[in-house]
Formats: C-alpha cells, structure tokens, sequence
C-alpha cells in the first residue's frame, strides 16, 4: 500500500479516471453498434458526426490509438455509403 499522501490521492484519482475512460469507451463502442445496425442511410448519416466526434475525444485523451480512431471512422464512412 502506498505510504505518502500523494500516492494515495494518485490511486484515488486513477481510479476516478479508469472509470470515466471505460465509461466513456463503452458509450462509444455501443453507439458504433447501433450505427452499424441501422439500415436508413439518413439516420445513420445524422448519427455519424456525433460518433466521429465521441472518437476524436477518446483519441485526444488516449483512451484509444489515433490510427484506430481513423480507421474505424473510415470504416463508418464506407458502410454508411454502402447503404
């Protein structure tokens, strides 16, 4: 266990961020779902720039790679095209 005050207010602190950061994530993750089950292009093309910027956020704060931000906004893209 920690011994000074400002190790036990890291660990406190990194626990608040953890939880954020997963929350956070799995917002993001479910939202990607739901775009990718959507069958109306317009629905999906008025959903898309809030996800693509739920995923520059997480990328921004290193939740998650940069390149994969891109990749899956790309990939977004091109089913939403698809449809």
């Amino acid at each position: 266990m920690a011994n000074h005050k400002s190790a036990l207010k890291r660990i406190r602190s990194n626990e608040k961020r953890r939880v954020l950061n997963k929350y956070q994530h799995k917002t993001t993750r479910n939202a990607i779902k739901k775009l990718r089950e959507l069958s109306d292009k317009k629905e999906a093309e008025a959903m898309f720039p809030s996800i693509v910027s739920m995923l520059d956020k997480l990328a921004k704060k290193n939740i998650i790679h940069a390149n994969k931000a891109a990749n899956v906004k790309s990939g977004l893209a091109k089913h939403i095209q698809a449809l």
